[in-house]
């Protein structure tokens, strides 16, 4: 699978910042981007090889598949290896325009060399019209989102999905035990230490996306995915506070 034309080391938070700024996706994180999640998210790569697997089993003749919040588009080349009808679309839905950017050269090779159907929106996922689609990615995306606007949009999501379609929803979770949560912040930020992040980097990292990155617990997931109409709902993949859940219509 073909990586990010972006091979930029993460340094944004390398030097003393007085005031930390809350966390964007701007044209600077879309640059490192590559770097910063496979340094930051245990289990991401995970998650993107087993995708084409997921497609592979999931597919529907015709129908869209879509990537919301896609970055980079690492997920959209992830499902596009499972695919099998080039009469499927990938679409991918971001906010950053300097994602959109950052993502559309690789994306255009992939797409010519494969005969694959890429589209990418600049979007806010929240008001977007959904096409009939077989699977759903969001890949630490709806942590990003107001709490109050969550419930809408999964609902929106499921009902854009076919019988038997898929959401992969993969979000950074909190526990409600505070003990726990706390053992695996300590082992998460040991982790970042052991990918060659400064205690500086991670401190100024986790300062600039305290209010922007807010996590909920797995109850909580379960119950939203619940309410929308989902039968199946079970983690798959699981890295430390890092959980990714299939939930089948």
């Amino acid at each position: 699978m073909p990586k990010s034309l972006s091979d930029k080391k993460d340094i944004i938070y390398q030097q003393t910042q007085g005031a930390v700024a809350a966390f964007k996706f701007d044209a600077r994180v879309a640059s490192v981007f590559a770097d910063m999640i496979s340094r930051s998210v245990p289990g991401y790569q995970q998650i993107l090889n087993l995708l084409p697997t997921l497609v592979r089993q999931y597919w529907v003749a015709g129908h869209s598949y879509y990537d919301l919040g896609c970055s980079l588009g690492a997920g959209m080349l992830a499902m596009a290896e499972g695919l099998n009808d080039n009469d499927c679309t990938i679409i991918g839905v971001d906010s950053s325009e300097a994602m959109l950017r950052e993502a559309k050269p690789t994306l255009d090779l992939y797409a010519e060399q494969n005969k694959v159907n890429f589209e990418l929106q600049h979007a806010n996922i929240i008001d977007f019209a959904y096409r009939p689609a077989a699977m759903v990615l969001m890949n630490f995306t709806l942590q990003f989102i107001a709490v109050d606007k969550r419930d809408q949009l999964v609902s929106d999501i499921y009902d854009a999905l076919c019988p038997g379609g898929v959401l992969v929803l993969s979000e950074k979770i909190k526990f409600d035990h505070t003990d726990t949560n706390d053992a695996l912040i300590k082992i998460y930020h040991q982790y970042k230490a052991d990918q060659g992040y400064s205690d500086m980097e991670i401190s100024q990292k986790r300062d600039a996306i305290e209010n922007v990155l807010i996590p909920e617990t797995l109850d909580t997931h379960h119950t939203r995915l619940q309410n929308a109409g989902f039968k199946i709902i079970t983690p798959w993949v699981q890295n430390l506070q890092f959980v990714s859940l299939l939930a089948i219509k």
